[in-house]
């Protein structure tokens, strides 16, 4: 009898469920209106666009390492992560984030997929403006 090679680990199985299912979703149109909406009720008991909080400030959050803000103290997990800010990689996080980096010390996730997508698409318009006569 041959034996199979040992499956992934439930961890891995359901991270690269989560961002495939995050880069291929077939749900509604993303809301930039709706996802500011779903932020102010969700995520801003934590954080904010341009301060921190409990929780790392969002502005630039799109294209930005995990734990990379100097002024942030982030856990270890985070610090350590190596993990990219893009729409896929947010989409797993605000699906479980213990999921995509264990040991994180974020306790909070948005169950519904529209609403994710939503605030992906909120994050996204959230660029760093260049200081005041700059050019």
């Amino acid at each position: 009898m041959k034996h199979l090679a040992p499956l992934p680990s439930l961890r891995l199985a359901s991270v690269v469920a989560a961002l495939l299912s995050a880069a291929h979703s077939p749900g509604a149109a993303q809301s930039v209106e709706r996802g500011r909406a779903v932020y102010a009720a969700h995520c801003s008991s934590c954080h904010s666009v341009a301060l921190h909080g409990d929780g790392p400030a969002h502005v630039g959050v799109v294209g930005r390492r995990a734990g990379a803000l100097k002024d942030f103290d982030y856990s270890p997990a985070l610090r350590s992560s190596k993990i990219l800010w893009t729409r896929a990689t947010l989409k797993a996080w605000l699906t479980n984030p213990e999921a995509l980096i264990p040991g994180q010390g974020m306790d909070y996730q948005l169950d519904d997929e529209r609403e994710r997508e939503d605030v992906v698409a909120y994050l996204a318009t959230l660029k760093y403006a260049p200081p005041a006569g700059a050019r």
